[in-house]
C-alpha cells in the first residue's frame, strides 16, 4: 500500500467564502499514482470546513444564510469565547459544515456520486489557512 501526501493553501480576501476544489484534489490524486484506495481531505484550521456538495451558486446562498441564522457573526458579544476574539460564529459554522470528507479511488479517479463536488469553506477569512489531502491505496 502507498501513502501520498500533499497540502494546499488559501488566503481567500473575505471572511466567509465557499471554494470548489475538486480540480486540486484530483490533480493531488494523479499526482500520488495511486489507482485503489481512499482519499482524506481536512481543514487545518479550526475556523474552515471541507464538504462535499453541489457547484450551484444559490446553494451557496443558501448555505451563507443558513449558517448565519444558526451561528450569526454579530453581535460579536453573545459568545463567551469572543472575549477578546471575533470568530467565534466561525467556529461553530465548521462544526456545522464539517472538518473533512473521505472519497473512494476507483480507476484513478474521485469516485462521487452525481454532482458531487469537494468545497473548502471559510469562516474567518484574510489570513493564510491549509488544507491536508491525504491518499492511500494501491
Amino acid at each position: 500500500m502507498k501513502s501520498f501526501r500533499k497540502e494546499l493553501w488559501f488566503d481567500l480576501p473575505t471572511r466567509r467564502a465557499f471554494l470548489n476544489i475538486t480540480p486540486k484534489v484530483e490533480a493531488a490524486l494523479i499526482e500520488s499514482g495511486i489507482r485503489e484506495g481512499f482519499c482524506l481531505v481536512n481543514a487545518m484550521h479550526i475556523s474552515a470546513s471541507v464538504f462535499i456538495n453541489d457547484d450551484e451558486s444559490g446553494l451557496h446562498a443558501d448555505f451563507e444564510a443558513w449558517l448565519e441564522k444558526l451561528a450569526p457573526e454579530k453581535p460579536h458579544g453573545q459568545y463567551a469565547h469572543n472575549r477578546g476574539e471575533d470568530n467565534a460564529d466561525a467556529h461553530l459554522k465548521r462544526t456545522i459544515m464539517g472538518r473533512e470528507v473521505v472519497v473512494a479511488v476507483t480507476g484513478g479517479k474521485l469516485d462521487f456520486g452525481p454532482w458531487e463536488q469537494i468545497f473548502y469553506g471559510e469562516f474567518d477569512g484574510m489570513r493564510r489557512k491549509r488544507v491536508l489531502i491525504k491518499i492511500i491505496g494501491e
